[in-house]
């Protein structure tokens, strides 16, 4: 795959990093956002940057807002060239009672894990559609499939996200732009923080592998994905040890 100026939502930490990490081995420009990790993401930037040559673009802002959201593509596409491949995975997670869910609790979930996929896909498409060429992926959940009890509004965002993506591939098919998806299982990340560690292992046993995915893995994913014949759009290719 030739150099491409790749954004990555979430990007300072977990999945996000791992994705960005698999990225720069490829010498692909890098587009990078965190909601307020700013050290975590300078950090990263610099790693990469003295590791791999490449150029990056951080930024720190609520991938929820829109006008951050144009603002951050506008001027990291000044910066990197427009974008190539967009890759949504900024999520974060709400664990307890719909009954004792605040509105703006309901709210914040939706707009990081499901709006701010809109927003960014609304700014890069311009120039997609342009040139005929993209891909976007958006990192989703098996919870967004099939449901999980306690997290509802992050089931129902992710499952936002699934039919989001099946609808826009049939709508940017014509232009040559491939969206697909990854609906992640279990992964090993700091989202996952509200669990005891007794909690930890009685679910890594609830899953057919008995072990929490890594980053890592979804990050390869990803890469693969990138790299399938562009006949293959609308997917949302599982990754959880066989959980579902």
């Amino acid at each position: 795959m030739t150099s491409k100026t790749v954004c990555i939502t979430g990007a300072s930490k977990g999945i996000g990093a791992a994705i960005a990490r698999r990225m720069a081995k490829e010498g692909h420009r890098l587009i990078l956002n965190t909601g307020s990790d700013e050290s975590g993401l300078n950090n990263l930037s610099r790693e990469l940057t003295d590791t791999y040559g490449i150029s990056i673009f951080p930024s720190v802002g609520d991938i929820g807002n829109p006008d951050y959201v144009s603002s951050f593509i506008k001027e990291g596409c000044g910066k990197l060239g427009d974008v190539d491949i967009l890759i949504n995975n900024a999520g974060i997670a709400h664990v307890g009672l719909l009954s004792d869910m605040s509105v703006e609790q309901w709210q914040r979930v939706m707009n990081t894990n499901l709006n701010a996929a809109f927003y960014t896909s609304h700014a890069v498409l311009p120039g997609m559609v342009h040139r005929k060429s993209g891909k976007i992926i958006n990192i989703t959940s098996m919870w967004g499939e099939v449901g999980a009890s306690c997290e509802v509004a992050y089931s129902a965002a992710k499952g936002g996200l699934i039919t989001f993506t099946k609808a826009l591939a049939k709508e940017l098919a014509p232009s040559n732009i491939q969206v697909n998806a990854l609906s992640c299982g279990v992964i090993d990340t700091r989202m996952n923080d509200c669990f005891s560690a007794e909690e930890k292992a009685d679910l890594a046993l609830e899953i057919p592998m008995e072990r929490f995915g890594t980053p890592k893995e979804v990050a390869e994913a990803v890469y693969n994905l990138l790299t399938m014949p562009d006949y293959l759009t609308g997917q949302i290719l599982r990754i959880d040890g066989g959980f579902i």
